[in-house]
């Protein structure tokens, strides 16, 4: 199996697509390579996945169900500050709207990552040659009958709290970061598609985690592509990236923040994967993400918006509440 440079990720994307032919594709952060695996090569792979229109599993069904116990090494909160008050600086200045500020954080050392794939309840999920495990919650986009749709996750809260839809819709940050990056993506369908409008604003998703649930929003958007949008499949995946959701508005000029501040290459996370089965395509962006190193350590990747309106503190518990296993 290839890693492809960007032009030769976006030939091959086209090439199969006029065919119609099934595969897989798994892109990194900034859109600089990744892998394009047609689905009769996918047994021979490195590579289990689950999508809502496809699975690669049958070699996990005897895969052992072991208990699942992170030991994170958090960033101090006085580290995370500092460079939280470098990015919010930037957003003061006016060079970023919002930005999506993440960290690596070690958990462990050698952990079972075919257990946690198979636990693990999310719509998409992938593991990759037991170097980085995916259980994203969130759409990347989806194309299908002609259209193109998009699922922007913007908005946390833990379910447990009084009230808690309430006080996400009444949260001024949140609901600012929300509207922010639905402008973003209705702006990105534009590149790539006709008639694009928001069809579902701020609705919610419950996600079940090892530590309790947390509530989020959501918006739909949807746009309108040509007939023949197979044969240019390619170019509209990656003339979208990398994802808004996880990086920022304006999005140039938020990703030079983002590479100036974070302490981790990115890599394979928040870059993207997805299905196409010959008719409709499925994607996610690669969030709730954990990497193995060749010594068998561990990082879980996780992060936030940051808006004008933001506080450290709050934004560095985000961090940490972000750091789990959806495990009904």
């Amino acid at each position: 199996m290839q890693l492809l440079s960007k032009h030769k990720i976006v030939q091959k994307m086209n090439k199969m697509g006029s065919e119609r032919t099934p595969f897989v594709f798994i892109i990194d952060f900034k859109g600089e390579t990744g892998y394009i695996i047609p689905q009769n090569e996918l047994i021979d792979s490195p590579i289990v996945c689950q999508f809502p229109n496809f699975k690669n599993e049958l070699k996990f069904q005897n895969a052992i169900v072991s208990n699942i116990h992170f030991e994170p090494k958090t960033i101090s909160q006085e580290e995370y500050l500092k460079i939280f008050n470098s990015v919010h600086q930037e957003i003061c200045y006016g060079n970023s709207y919002l930005l999506n500020l993440t960290f690596a954080t070690p958990i462990g050392e050698n952990l079972p990552l075919e257990s946690i794939y198979n636990q693990a309840k999310a719509p998409y999920k992938i593991l990759f040659d037991n170097q980085f495990l995916c259980y994203s919650p969130e759409s990347f986009v989806k194309i299908k009958d002609n259209q193109i749709f998009s699922y922007p996750m913007k908005g946390t809260i833990d379910a447990s709290l009084p009230n808690a839809q309430q006080q996400l819709l009444d949260n001024k940050k949140e609901l600012y970061e929300h509207y922010t990056i639905v402008d973003l993506i209705r702006n990105d369908l534009s590149m790539v598609s006709e008639r694009v409008e928001v069809t579902l604003f701020r609705f919610f998703d419950t996600i079940k985690t090892q530590t309790g649930a947390i509530l989020q929003t959501i918006s739909e958007i949807k746009g309108k592509l040509p007939e023949k949008w197979h044969q240019k499949v390619g170019d509209i995946i990656m003339t979208l990236l990398p994802a808004g959701s996880i990086s920022g508005a304006p999005k140039k000029k938020t990703i030079e923040i983002i590479l100036e501040n974070e302490t981790t290459d990115r890599g394979f996370y928040t870059g993207v994967t997805g299905f196409f089965d010959g008719q409709t395509l499925d994607s996610c962006v690669m969030i709730r993400f954990i990497k193995q190193d060749e010594q068998g350590n561990c990082f879980y990747h996780s992060g936030g918006g940051i808006t004008a309106l933001s506080h450290g503190i709050d934004e560095y518990q985000e961090l940490i509440a972000k750091i789990y296993v959806p495990i009904s």
